[in-house]
């Protein structure tokens, strides 16, 4: 008997829900077909995989052993197209890049122009994005690097094993609003709460795909929800909230290399004290696998030029 890899991805749907018809329906399936396959699975290996006494099914000690395999493997599987790919592009002159919106904007191109003095930058492909997608282009292996915002007490989604990265930059989040007629923040965080029939203090948020949410949501998220502050637009993009910040919708968090110039004009304002800014961190990462020799020179100069 041959083993079908489809059959991983049966095992992980009933080890995810602990029910055939369950597992069967997300697999496509009927039933009686799903159960054969993960006994033919079963029979490959030579092993139960499944407690079936009781409900829901449980792993047995073989089968606990397999998640973990499984995962690893289907995962490797997913990536061998693109990693074949670039195995046949090794001498490629082409770099491929994966990075958030904000910095695709502001922090990129100055960024590329200092390192040229380094080394040559040839023919650059972008894909720009929030970060949850900027992340699963890099796990697929379609891009050879991603840069993106980053903290210390935000973890992003990439398993440290199997990527690394370098710091390349610096940046800050803070609250910004537009002015009052006197100058003075329309919107202040250190304010009161409002409670009762004056209105609430209205929230430019990002949305659970954005890297800026995850981190403010990290630092500041129980501070920021509490009565009296109003959620009234979410967002994936710094760039959307910004817009909406500078119509007078509310109060956002950005990165200051996105506001800068409207903090200089004076269109936006600091919206909350000192306490309130989160230092930021521009990080270029890779994959702990070799990649071609242009794009190793090229990560060579990056993390030697530092940031």
């Amino acid at each position: 008997m041959t083993m079908n890899l489809s059959w991983l991805e049966d095992f992980q749907a009933l080890a995810e829900s602990g029910n055939f018809s369950r597992a069967a329906e997300q697999r496509h399936m009927t039933q009686p077909a799903f159960g054969r396959r993960i006994k033919a699975l079963e029979e490959w290996l030579g092993t139960p995989l499944f407690d079936r006494s009781g409900h829901p099914v449980t792993l047995t000690e073989a089968g606990e052993w397999l998640r973990g395999t499984a995962e690893h493997l289907l995962r490797r599987v997913e990536r061998l197209p693109d990693e074949a790919r670039a195995v046949a592009d090794g001498s490629a002159s082409t770099l491929r890049f994966a990075a958030t919106h904000a910095l695709s904007l502001n922090f990129l191109p100055a960024w590329l122009r200092s390192l040229e003095a380094r080394t040559p930058v040839g023919p650059i492909q972008l894909v720009s994005d929030v970060a949850a997608h900027c992340e699963a282009q890099l796990q697929h292996g379609r891009v050879q690097f991603l840069l993106c915002h980053g903290h210390e007490h935000a973890p992003s989604g990439l398993d440290p094993a199997s990527f690394v990265s370098c710091q390349v930059g610096g940046d800050e989040l803070l609250p910004v609003c537009v002015p009052d007629a006197q100058g003075r923040p329309r919107f202040e965080l250190d304010a009161a709460p409002r409670r009762g029939a004056k209105p609430a203090l209205p929230m430019l948020a990002y949305s659970a795909e954005s890297g800026l949410g995850r981190v403010l949501r990290s630092l500041h998220g129980a501070a920021l929800e509490v009565p009296g502050r109003e959620v009234v637009f979410t967002a994936h993009l710094a760039t959307v909230l910004r817009s909406l910040a500078l119509e007078g919708r509310g109060l956002a968090f950005l990165p200051a290399s996105l506001v800068r110039e409207d903090l200089a004009a004076g269109r936006l304002v600091a919206a909350g004290g000192a306490h309130w800014t989160i230092a930021l961190s521009v990080r270029l990462v890779r994959p702990r696998a070799a990649l071609s020799a242009v794009a190793e020179k090229f990560w060579a100069a990056a993390s030697q030029a530092g940031g």
